[in-house]
């Protein structure tokens, strides 16, 4: 098509993605000659000389119907179409897909940011998407060399565990999330998991394996949890769940076996997420969608090429907040005394 069209490869790329520094005869040959050579990338809306380039951003995510990466998802695309930005959204729901799009990589020259929402990668797909030399910011995860937004997932499940400490529980459970794959696992999980087994050790509690059950996600995951939790000696006091959705199904289960919350066993979530409050659930809440928003708002910075007075590759941490509902009470004194 360069051949063609009687310019260098760099001019051709540059005149099919619209960059202002070709003039406009040479792009009319370009796009003519990629016309004639039916070449597929003329799909794309150029733009007109007296019109702005639109600028197009991937998403890259790894489920659609799961909470937060749903309500992270659409605050990140509102955002960015309502700066006037198309979107490309890849959803690399397994490992294996994942992998695939990793090595075929079909972006270059197609976009002009990546937004990475919580995709587990590792540091082979971390150094191929910077190979690229496309603006990339992640959210829930952190990509080495390139900003990024989350919480301090340690610290939030250490919050969840020290308000149990603090109504007096000292068994307490701990329901984690399956990972789908273990190629694809999400360090939000490891790092909850971490803030659980701190928050014990600092009050002078040793880590029991017997309280610590796991459950795929979902309600469904948490349902099977806690009736594996039940199923074992020494029934907890109250229980932590990963995230929201397994503490739901861990309330089911106990009202199912005949158990009150709190009055038998505390449950609490993490994230605050819609259902939460339908059911009662204490959790510590996070704002997804203002991290959606803030990762789009830091690439379309980056695209327009402003510098980040606080470094390039600055994770932003955004706080968290306990939310006090039913759910939790302070233990039976029978229970807190041991006797089941």
């Amino acid at each position: 098509m360069a051949l063609q069209a009687g310019v260098s490869v760099a001019t051709a790329s540059r005149s099919l993605r619209g960059v202002d520094r070709v003039a406009t005869a040479t792009r009319d040959r370009v796009l003519d000659a990629a016309n004639e050579l039916n070449y597929q990338q003329v799909t794309r809306a150029l733009p007109e000389p007296d019109r702005p380039h639109t600028r197009t951003v991937a998403v890259i995510v790894p489920f659609f119907a799961r909470w937060f990466f749903s309500t992270v998802t659409d605050a990140a695309l509102s955002h960015l179409r309502a700066h006037d930005c198309d979107v490309l959204l890849y959803h690399l729901g397994s490992a294996d897909v994942r992998d695939d799009f990793l090595t075929r990589i079909p972006l270059s020259g197609r976009v002009d940011g990546i937004l990475s929402l919580s995709m587990p990668l590792t540091e082979q797909h971390t150094l191929t998407l910077r190979a690229l030399g496309l603006p990339l910011v992640s959210v829930g995860s952190q990509v080495a060399g390139c900003p990024s937004v989350g919480i301090d997932d340690v610290a939030t499940a250490a919050t969840a565990v020290d308000h149990l400490l603090n109504l007096g529980h000292q068994r307490i459970g701990w329901i984690s999330g399956r990972a789908d794959d273990p190629r694809f696992e999400f360090s939000s999980s490891l790092e909850r998991r971490l803030g659980y087994e701190q928050a014990l050790g600092r009050a002078g509690l040793e880590f029991d394996p017997q309280l610590v059950v796991e459950g795929c996600h979902g309600i469904k995951g948490g349902v099977a949890a806690m009736e594996e939790l039940l199923g074992r000696p020494g029934l907890p006091t109250a229980v932590v769940a990963e995230f929201d959705e397994l503490a739901i199904g861990a309330l089911w289960t106990l009202g199912r076996a005949g158990l009150r919350v709190p009055h038998d066993v505390s449950v609490m979530g993490i994230d605050d997420m819609d259902m939460a409050q339908y059911v009662n659930l204490t959790t510590v809440a996070q704002d997804v969608a203002a991290q959606g928003r803030h990762a789009a708002a830091e690439l379309l910075r980056m695209m327009s090429g402003e510098a980040n007075p606080e470094g390039g590759a600055r994770h932003t941490l955004q706080a968290t907040r306990l939310v006090l509902r039913d759910s939790t009470a302070p233990p039976r004194s029978d229970r807190r005394s041991g006797a089941s």
